[in-house]
């Protein structure tokens, strides 16, 4: 990694110069100082150590993106993208309201989670003209929580196993 070089005295004069009559554009927003932090509570009688770190909020996790994959290695995301990763249940939407489906693909994630699974395949149909409901609600339902705690990755299915109206879902491994 190279270091930038300081400009020498005589820069420094130049540029002086050539602002010196220079105006923002705009007045900087000054933003208040942070409000200072409220002690914690005590805890309340009984209350179990995990019972208080529930209480904390958590940061946000990044949204998956089909397109770049976060915290995946590259040989992974490929073979997955190639859909050269197995494919251990598949959960069919078609047919489903949003409603029906949101609550059928939440129980299926947790599911397939809880019994280990590593990769499945969820079928959205590819729709109409429009593109279809489902095939454009199930992304947004994955980058939601409880889902994008237990995905690691999505993006769509080879033609085979129903292209553009079809998603691998690589989902985290369970920890013990």
């Amino acid at each position: 990694m190279s270091r930038q070089r300081r400009p020498s005295a005589a820069e420094l004069a130049l540029w002086q110069r050539a602002m010196a009559d220079a105006a923002p554009l705009r007045e900087p927003r000054l933003r208040p100082p942070p409000a200072p932090a409220a002690p914690a509570a005590p805890a309340a009688p009984g209350a179990t150590p995990d019972a208080r770190e529930l209480a904390v909020p958590r940061p946000r996790a990044r949204a998956l993106d089909p397109e770049r994959p976060i915290d995946l290695d590259r040989r992974t995301w490929l073979r997955l993208k190639r859909g050269r990763v197995e494919l251990e249940q598949i959960l069919d939407l078609h047919g489903q309201t949003q409603e029906q489906a949101h609550r059928r693909l939440r129980g299926f994630v947790a599911e397939a989670q809880a019994r280990g699974r590593r990769c499945v395949l969820v079928v959205t149909g590819k729709g109409l003209e429009t593109g279809g409901t489902l095939r454009h609600m199930v992304p947004r339902w994955l980058n939601e929580e409880p889902n994008r705690a237990r995905v690691v990755a999505y993006c769509p299915a080879q033609p085979h196993h129903g292209g553009a109206g079809a998603l691998y879902v690589l989902l985290r491994r369970r920890r013990a």
